[in-house]
Parts: structure tokens; C-alpha cells; sequence
């Protein structure tokens, strides 16, 4: 068989394991994932625990930038500050959707995760999501009374005492919450995540492995500045890069 024809049976094998990865995925669950469109905002539903997707950023923004991360992934907590100044650079014209994937060495990522969605049901996501990271040294070591402790204090702190911390213990032990943890590995499957964080925007991956930071975060805004510049959309950031050349 000449090159050529061993190329074609490379590409014809690797689609098929392609499709029996899909349909383990979905046999597993018993969810059929084809139909959702993964490089879109994913309306709650019951295969979600009637929980909506996590997003930085207003949901109406034009660019979405999907994350695929783990609260307890030490190279997912530094970056976190940087995608939230990228949010607030672009006013209103980016937002960032995190989906959960968490490693299976991370032992207190289920329970960081479980905390973060319970926080949500209330409104607090994103200022909850905030406070798991920068903190992320104080409870990754932490056994399982030390966790529910400091992920109950962050609640209060994220709420400014507002929330409700009853509704927060049950939520994070709730089935529906727990449904919202396993969508979204199931989402980070069917994408082919194996590591955080993962980046995805417009369905392309933003590779940042091999980059230091400030070179992964100029190529971002570089993919950002091009598609409002494609699809005809005010870069808020424009004059700012202006005023800086000048200077």
C-alpha cells in the first residue's frame, strides 16, 4: 500500500474512533450530546439540572470565549485575573463561559465545583468563581470539614452576607447540582478536552500550550480584535491600543 492510500485508512480510523467516543459518552449517560451546539450559550435543561451555563461577562455579548477549567487546576487560578480584565477591556463585547472539568487527581475539585454552581443558584457565580481561586492555596489541601468550613465562608463573602447560607449547604449537595457537574464534563469530553485550562473561541482552539502568558493573551485578544473587525462590531479597546501607541 503506497502512502497515499495509508493516509486515507489513518483518516478513515480515526473518525471511526472519533464516533465510538462519542456514542461511549453518550451511552454512559444516557444523554444524546449531538444535540447541542457546544460553540453556543446551552439553555438549562433537565440533562443540566435545570442550571444554566457560568459566564463571566453579559450573555449577550457578541464574542463568547468557552473555558474548560477546574477551581482546584493551579495554572486555571493566575489566569483567571487576566480573562476578567480581557472582559472588562472589551466592555460588553466579550464574555467568557466556564465549563467545569475536573481532574481526577484533584481531590477537592467535585466539592469546589459543587460550592460554585450552589453559589450560582443565589447569583453569586461570579464573584464566588473569583474568590475559589484566589484562595485556591488556602483550601486545595484541605479535608473534607476544613473544605465545607472555608467554601461557607467564601459564600458569605461572595454574598456580602446577603445569601443564603442553609439553601447554599443543600444546594451543593443537591442532585441538580450534581447533574450541572457531570453536563459539563460530558461537554468538555465531547470537545476532547484533557487539560486545564482549555480555551475555545468561534470552535477554535486557543493552544496556549508552549506560550508563556502575556504571549497566550495577546494572541486572544488578537483572535478578539479580528472577529469584531469581521463581523463589523465597535472594538471598545481601539482607541485605548491608539492612545497607548501615541504615548
Amino acid at each position: 500500500m503506497d502512502k497515499k492510500n495509508w493516509i486515507i485508512v489513518g483518516i478513515i480510523i480515526a473518525a471511526f474512533a472519533g464516533l465510538i467516543s462519542i456514542s461511549v459518552i453518550q451511552n454512559r449517560s444516557g444523554i444524546d450530546y449531538s444535540q447541542y451546539d457546544l460553540n453556543n450559550i446551552i439553555p438549562a435543561d433537565e440533562n443540566s439540572g435545570g442550571l444554566s451555563e457560568n459566564i463571566s461577562g453579559s450573555a449577550d455579548a457578541p464574542i463568547v470565549i468557552y473555558e474548560y477549567g477546574d477551581y482546584q487546576c493551579t495554572a486555571c487560578a493566575p489566569i483567571n485575573p487576566y480573562i476578567n480584565e480581557i472582559i472588562e477591556e472589551y466592555d460588553g463585547k466579550v464574555a467568557v463561559v466556564l465549563r467545569t472539568y475536573i481532574m481526577d487527581y484533584h481531590d477537592n475539585g467535585t466539592a469546589a465545583a459543587s460550592a460554585a454552581n450552589a453559589a450560582a443558584i443565589q447569583g453569586y457565580w461570579e464573584e464566588y468563581k473569583n474568590l475559589l481561586y484566589s484562595k485556591q492555596n488556602d483550601w486545595y489541601y484541605s479535608n473534607a470539614n476544613e473544605r465545607q468550613q472555608q467554601f461557607e465562608e467564601y459564600f458569605n463573602e461572595a454574598s456580602n452576607s446577603k445569601g443564603d447560607l442553609e439553601k447554599f449547604r443543600s444546594d451543593m449537595k443537591s442532585k441538580a447540582v450534581s447533574q450541572k457537574i457531570s453536563f459539563d464534563r460530558q461537554l468538555s469530553q465531547l470537545v476532547g478536552v484533557d487539560w486545564t485550562p482549555t480555551f475555545y473561541l468561534d470552535g477554535e482552539l486557543i493552544d496556549q500550550r508552549g506560550m508563556n502568558t502575556n504571549e497566550f493573551l495577546k494572541t486572544l485578544r488578537q483572535k478578539i480584535d479580528e472577529m469584531l473587525d469581521e463581523r463589523g462590531i465597535e472594538n471598545p479597546t481601539k482607541n485605548k491600543k491608539s492612545n497607548n501607541k501615541d504615548n
